[in-house]
Parts: structure tokens; C-alpha cells; sequence
């Protein structure tokens, strides 16, 4: 079983910048494709970015809100993923959450019940 522990929330004012981190153990972390999703109160679990890997290269999907303003990255020598978040803005406000799977569906990638592993999650909160 892969243990994911997310860190770097915080509280930021409207336009400012967070690195979120999800460091995996228990795992082959080359081998993980790990996502980030968020859950704002009174809403659903949505996606926000993920990071698997190609034959040749890494790959990164982003939901559109974040396109842009998020850039997701990885440190295997660290067994980490990261994601910088620029001109975050108060609709950013929710807990962020990473999770895992072993080469899931591609096209899957955007729904949480494809992964089988979470972390805990960091609360990100944008003041206006």
C-alpha cells in the first residue's frame, strides 16, 4: 500500500503562490501516476492535475481552471510530486488532496475512484 502525506498549504492573498507537496512512500514512486484533486466545502471532489508516465517522458493533464496558473512536477530521487500554484484566487480555496494508482487508464486519470491510495490533504484558503 503507497502512503501519500501532502504539506505546504496555507493561507495566501488573492494573486500570491503555494507549492503543495505529496511525498509517497511504500511504492515504486517511478511507477505511480498521482493526482491532485480538491474538495471545497459543499462540493464535490474535483480534479486539478496529474503526472504519469509515458514509454519516452512524463505527461501532465490539468483541468482547466488550473491551466496556465499550475504546473505539476516530480522529484523521484525524493519520491515526491509537486504543484506550484500561481495568481491563485479565492475560488482556489478548498483541500487539496494527492493520490495514486500503478498505470491506470490514461483516460480515466480525471475521476477519483480510479486511484487507490490518498493522502490526508492540505488546506489551501485565497483571502480577497
Amino acid at each position: 500500500q503507497v502512503q501519500l502525506v501532502e504539506s505546504g498549504g496555507g493561507l495566501v492573498q488573492a494573486g500570491g503562490s503555494l507549492r503543495l507537496s505529496c511525498a509517497a512512500s511504500g511504492g515504486t514512486f517511478t511507477s505511480l501516476s498521482i493526482g491532485w484533486f480538491r474538495q471545497a466545502p459543499g462540493k464535490e471532489r474535483e480534479f486539478v492535475s496529474v503526472s504519469w508516465s509515458g514509454p519516452y517522458t512524463w505527461h501532465a493533464d490539468y483541468a482547466d481552471s488550473g491551466k496556465g496558473r499550475f504546473t505539476i512536477s516530480r522529484d523521484n530521487a525524493k519520491s515526491t510530486l509537486y504543484l506550484q500554484m500561481n495568481r491563485l484566487q479565492p475560488e482556489d480555496t478548498a483541500l487539496y488532496y494527492c493520490a495514486a494508482v500503478y498505470r491506470g487508464d490514461v483516460s480515466a486519470y480525471r475521476a477519483p475512484n480510479t486511484y487507490d491510495s490518498w493522502g490526508q490533504g492540505t488546506q489551501v484558503t485565497v483571502s480577497s
